[in-house]
C-alpha cells in the first residue's frame, strides 16, 4: 500500500467520524439515520474504502460507547462494524450487477446487513423477552434510515467519480 492509498483510507475514515459523532442524535440508537453509512457505497469507485468505512465505523461505535452517546456500548464496536465491513465488501462484490444503469444490490447491501446485525443487536438489548419482534422492529427502523444514507451516497459517489480523487494507480 503506497502512502497515497494509505492517506485517502485514513481521510475515509476521519470523515465517517467526524459526520458520525457531529450528527449524533441521530447517528445511534434504535431508529437512527447514520450520514456517514453513505460512505458504505465508496467501494463502487475506490476499493480500498473499504478499509476506511470499517475503520470509521469502529472509531465511530468505540468513541460513542466510551463517551457515553451510543446507547448499545462497546458491543456495538464489533457488531456494528462487522455489518459495514460486509455492507462495503457486498457493495464492492455486486458493482457491475446493474439495473438500468444503477447498481441496486450494492445500494442495497448496507441496507440488508444492517437490518439484520443491527437489528439483532437491538433486539438483544431492548427486546430481550421478545427477541425475534424486537429484530424484526428494530432492523426495520434501521434499514429505513440506512437506506435514507446510501440514496444520498450514491448520488455523492455519481458526484465523486466524476473527480480524479479517488482513482485508483495502475
Amino acid at each position: 500500500m503506497n502512502t497515497k492509498t494509505f492517506t485517502r483510507i485514513a481521510m475515509i475514515a476521519a470523515i465517517y467520524t467526524v459526520i458520525s459523532l457531529v450528527l449524533a442524535p441521530i447517528t445511534y440508537g434504535p431508529i437512527q439515520v447514520r450520514i456517514a453509512e453513505a460512505l458504505t457505497l465508496l467501494p463502487l469507485i475506490y476499493t480500498p474504502s473499504i478499509y476506511g468505512v470499517t475503520i470509521g465505523c469502529f472509531l465511530t461505535n468505540l468513541i460513542g460507547a466510551i463517551t457515553g452517546v451510543n446507547p448499545t456500548g462497546i458491543m456495538d464496536s464489533i457488531i456494528g462494524t462487522t455489518a459495514t465491513l460486509l455492507a462495503a465488501l457486498g457493495t464492492y462484490y455486486f458493482r457491475n450487477h446493474k439495473i438500468h444503469g444503477i447498481p441496486v444490490l450494492s445500494i442495497l447491501m448496507p441496507v440488508l446487513f444492517n437490518f439484520i446485525f443491527i437489528g439483532m443487536e437491538l433486539g438483544y438489548l431492548l427486546f430481550p423477552e421478545d427477541f425475534i419482534r424486537g429484530s424484526l422492529i428494530c432492523g426495520a427502523e434501521v434499514a429505513v434510515g440506512e437506506f435514507i444514507s446510501v440514496v444520498i451516497g450514491y448520488f455523492i459517489i455519481k458526484i465523486l467519480n466524476n473527480t480524479k480523487l479517488f482513482q485508483e494507480e495502475v
